[in-house]
């Protein structure tokens, strides 16, 4: 394999020697340095990623930065995890020929992607490559089943932000300092990303999106059960397809998770999970999401489901529900009833 020199090094977590209830840091042992490698042609990644394969299966963190990234925000960087190495994919430099090589990775449900909070990563990605992200571990979306499972319940309008899932005890107990200095940079120039070379703390700063990942993952892994395990599945493969609408009703996409076998005993199955997309009239939107997002939230407290609108990144018109079919119904009913006014 041809690789690019590092860029520089990055402490990665070992996933193997964590035990229940340990914090990362606490022992030196538990990191080893990994090098960074900025790549701008395919040749400099890794033979398995680029060929998938069911003979030599991957589980790797994953993440991209970009400008207001969306269906229409450039992608800048697209960062991978290995237990070995951490590789930036420039966007920029490499261009869509690079980004298109990875395509049967990012596509391959051979190889795990594991992401925090996928929407709108996977909407870049389809709009402007083409590309339907699949097979993803969301570790927002598990920190939720494993709090419910736990029976800890949340707030409907509460996922937990990388910086939280980081700063909890037992996923790794940290503080992201540098996240917040990435964060004043964007709000002084949203354009962050875009620039190149890349400068030291944009390497850093993008190798530290990924680097906790898989080691997360691990210790996700650890809590899950069967039941929660086909919900990350099914809502991860939800939550990569929603705000990519397109006019075949996601029918380019690949189906969804099935209920195993093993889960349907008893008359206690899981139902069926979906994603529905309502649209909402010109200059209804404002009704639906409520002075300071009053209605909304009494939606999303009214049924299990998530709700989503589109936001200033778009679509401006919609508004997407995932979740059980019966929960959804509930969500969909509400929401018309808002639109004739009768909520």
């Amino acid at each position: 394999m041809a690789s690019s020199p590092p860029s520089c090094q990055i402490d990665l977590p070992l996933p193997s020697a964590s035990q229940p209830g340990d914090r990362f840091l606490d022992h030196e042992d538990r990191s080893t340095p990994v090098p960074i490698h900025v790549v701008t042609s395919a040749s400099q990644l890794p033979v398995e990623f680029l060929q998938p394969s069911p003979q030599e299966q991957l589980v790797i963190g994953f993440d991209c930065e970009g400008v207001d990234l969306c269906r229409t925000g450039a992608l800048c960087i697209m960062q991978l995890a290995f237990h070995n190495a951490i590789y930036l994919v420039d966007a920029i430099e490499g261009g869509e020929t690079l980004i298109r090589a990875c395509k049967p990775a990012l596509e391959s449900r051979y190889i795990t992607k594991v992401i925090h909070d996928c929407k709108r990563d996977s909407e870049a990605l389809y709009f402007q490559f083409g590309i339907k992200l699949n097979n993803v571990v969301d570790t927002q979306i598990a920190y939720s089943l494993i709090e419910e499972q736990e029976g800890r319940r949340r707030s409907p309008d509460n996922s937990i932000s990388f910086v939280r899932l980081l700063a909890h005890p037992y996923y790794c107990g940290i503080s992201y300092d540098e996240k917040e200095e990435v964060r004043i940079l964007l709000r002084q120039d949203p354009k962050f990303w875009s620039y190149r070379p890349l400068s030291e703390l944009m390497v850093r700063a993008a190798a530290g999106d990924v680097r906790f990942l898989l080691y997360i993952y691990h210790r996700m892994m650890e809590k899950l059960n069967e039941r929660s395990l086909w919900y990350l599945a099914v809502r991860g493969a939800l939550n990569c397809r929603c705000f990519c609408l397109n006019d075949n009703d996601y029918a380019d996409w690949p189906s969804l998770p099935p209920i195993p076998d093993n889960l349907r005993v008893d008359g206690d199955a899981p139902e069926e999970e979906i994603l529905s997309v309502l649209d909402v009239p010109s200059g209804k939107m404002g009704r639906i999401i409520g002075k300071r997002g009053s209605t909304i939230k009494s939606i999303k407290a009214s049924c299990n489901a998530e709700i989503e609108t589109g936001g200033k990144e778009g679509p401006a018109d919609k508004v997407f529900m995932m979740g059980p079919v019966s929960q959804v119904r509930k969500a969909e009913a509400l929401v018309r009833s808002i639109l004739l006014d009768r909520y």
